[in-house]
């Protein structure tokens, strides 16, 4: 049921039909993502040590987490009303 919700999500995301407080908060994770992502690799580029390779789990943690925490809340607490109202 959540794949369900989350693929009519994206489907509503890139139809012509989204609200403008969608598209926003999309964006705003997206960017969340590549901000976290860019400031991962450039410390990894800026440290003194020999390992210089991306740290996917940090991007992960401070990236990828955060931005997706809120829809998952979103899908739990929509589900919820959605049964209350029938």
């Amino acid at each position: 049921m959540f794949f369900h919700n989350l693929q009519e999500f994206f489907n509503k995301l890139f139809s012509k039909n989204c609200s403008t407080k969608i598209r926003i908060f999309a964006t705003l994770s997206l960017v969340w993502m590549m901000a976290i992502g860019y400031l991962i690799w450039w410390n990894g580029i800026s440290s003194s040590g020999h390992d210089k390779s991306f740290r996917w789990d940090e991007w992960i943690w401070f990236g990828v987490v955060p931005a997706i925490t809120p829809y998952l809340f979103y899908f739990i607490w929509k589900k919820k009303e959605e049964e209350n109202k029938e």
